[in-house]
């Protein structure tokens, strides 16, 4: 049997991305596992602290209130909670992170977004299913 001790829980802001924290916070209690949060920005990172736009800003914002709201609800179940965020393509940067890092589990919401291949899993989440070697549960 495999022990659950990291679990990844990609986050972007969405109700559906809490559904997947809550899911993590509920394994990561059973399991006495730890959650790392990971916010991917869909953008390049810039050079310097100069070259962010208005539209980086904005988004970094976001990501720092989202990740705050869910360290203290990881908090409030008395589980340990680490906050990243990175730059790049989601899926790509969620599966490399996943996997260089050795996490146990992908826990991801959907969001339902996207064409009719997409019509019932996010297309971020789609593409963490398909091209992850570690296990991923996907939350609706």
């Amino acid at each position: 049997m495999v022990q659950i001790k990291k679990i990844l829980v990609p986050l972007d802001g969405s109700k559906n991305s809490l559904r997947g924290l809550d899911e993590g916070i509920y394994l990561a209690r059973q399991c006495q596992a730890t959650i790392t949060g990971l916010y991917v920005v869909p953008l390049a990172k810039p050079k310097t602290d100069s070259q962010i736009s208005y539209i980086e800003k904005h988004l970094l914002t976001d990501a720092a209130k989202f990740m705050s709201k869910a360290k203290k609800r990881a908090a409030q179940n008395g589980i340990l909670f680490e906050d990243k965020v990175v730059y790049g393509d989601e899926g790509k940067k969620i599966i490399n992170y996943a996997e260089t890092k050795s996490y146990d589990i992908i826990i991801i919401g959907s969001r339902g977004l996207g064409s009719l291949k997409e019509a019932f899993l996010g297309s971020t989440s789609n593409y963490v299913l398909h091209k992850s070697k570690l296990p991923v549960l996907i939350v609706k």
